[in-house]
């Protein structure tokens, strides 16, 4: 046995967090419970950082009339993305792409300013800034999906004009508007999949070995 293995009904949870997230966009009324939020960011604040340089930060939106102009800027960012789509608009028109007027909380998360200063881990891969924010996001999601609580991560929006409203440092990068509560219950399968949008690939599909034209297999 492995002493360092979590109890078979704890391991059991973290794969089910894992298996059962879901992106919402569908909000029932209601706040958050009292520490919710707060234990939500910590999961995030958990999250692993190249250099550990931690640059993910979460603006809380309180403001009701801000929260409206994110709103709205996220629906023209949605029509052009539909117009982009070309002959899939109509298709996309029909489907929820956010909860910013229903859920509970809306978080946008950015990424700080002066990266730039951060060398270790991507002197030659700077994006990997991004992904520990990314990381720390999953964090997030997982702990909010374990207490119930559905998240759902936007990201139709312009940068520049997100960083304007939210009144953030030149330099600094919006990554998401993060929708947060209460939900009548989780999708069985990603919205997009029962929407018929697109299918989760196989795993023959992502695994390779050696190289990237070898087919890998996770059999013994």
């Amino acid at each position: 046995m492995n002493p360092h293995a979590f109890p078979d009904q704890q391991i059991a949870g973290v794969y089910r967090a894992i298996r059962e997230r879901r992106d919402v966009r569908h909000f029932k009324p209601g706040p958050l419970e009292d520490g919710q939020l707060a234990r939500f960011i910590a999961a995030a604040h958990n999250g692993p950082s190249v250099g550990l340089m931690q640059p993910w930060r979460f603006i809380r939106i309180a403001s009701s009339e801000l929260r409206k102009q994110i709103h709205q800027h996220v629906n023209e960012e949605r029509i052009l993305t539909a117009q982009a789509l070309g002959k899939r608009a109509d298709e996309f028109m029909l489907l929820k792409v956010e909860g910013i007027l229903s859920c509970a909380e809306v978080l946008v998360v950015g990424m700080i300013d002066k990266r730039d200063d951060f060398v270790f881990g991507r002197r030659t891969m700077p994006e990997m800034d991004l992904a520990s924010a990314a990381c720390a996001l999953q964090n997030f999601w997982l702990a909010a999906r374990a207490e119930g609580i559905g998240a759902g991560w936007v990201s139709m929006f312009d940068p520049k004009q997100l960083r304007a409203l939210c009144g953030m440092p030149d330099g600094s990068q919006p990554i998401a508007v993060l929708c947060v509560g209460q939900v009548e219950q989780f999708y069985t399968a990603p919205m997009l999949e029962l929407e018929r949008w697109d299918t989760r690939r196989p795993l023959a599909d992502i695994l390779y070995e050696d190289s990237w034209d070898n087919p890998g297999s996770l059999s013994t």
